[in-house]
């Protein structure tokens, strides 16, 4: 593993917790390419850097913002609710980040969203 990976991954664990390992081998065992740029571009480069201006907290839920507004990353939005949730973001939080993207990509994709953080919720006894 090389220096950017490292950091990739160590950035990766403070948004996933115990998830982060097994979230990326899924990856690996189709494409192991694909899990490298995930976790050296994405949070190597991108979240490690925005970390020094955005609190992760805010982080993540803008990345709950653009999920949500994508309307089919179903999967993508619940790891990331989840890291909202694992960085401290409120249920109260994350909802109102959702109801605020209504104006974006219209009750369909939100209702989406908001019914697939609710399986987040619900598996976290929230």
């Amino acid at each position: 593993m090389n220096d950017r990976y490292e950091e990739g991954i160590n950035e990766l664990k403070k948004h996933l917790g115990e998830d982060a390992e097994s979230y990326i081998r899924r990856i690996e065992e189709i494409s192991p390419f694909f899990a490298k740029i995930n976790v050296e571009f994405a949070y190597g480069d991108i979240y490690k850097e925005t970390d020094k201006v955005l609190d992760s907290v805010t982080q993540e839920l803008i990345t709950v913002s653009a999920l949500t507004v994508l309307g089919y990353a179903t999967p993508q939005l619940k790891v990331h609710v989840d890291a909202a949730l694992n960085r401290g973001a409120t249920k109260e939080q994350v909802i109102a980040t959702i109801t605020q993207m209504i104006d974006y990509c219209g009750f369909p994709a939100a209702t989406n969203a908001l019914l697939a953080a609710k399986e987040v919720f619900d598996a976290r006894e929230l």
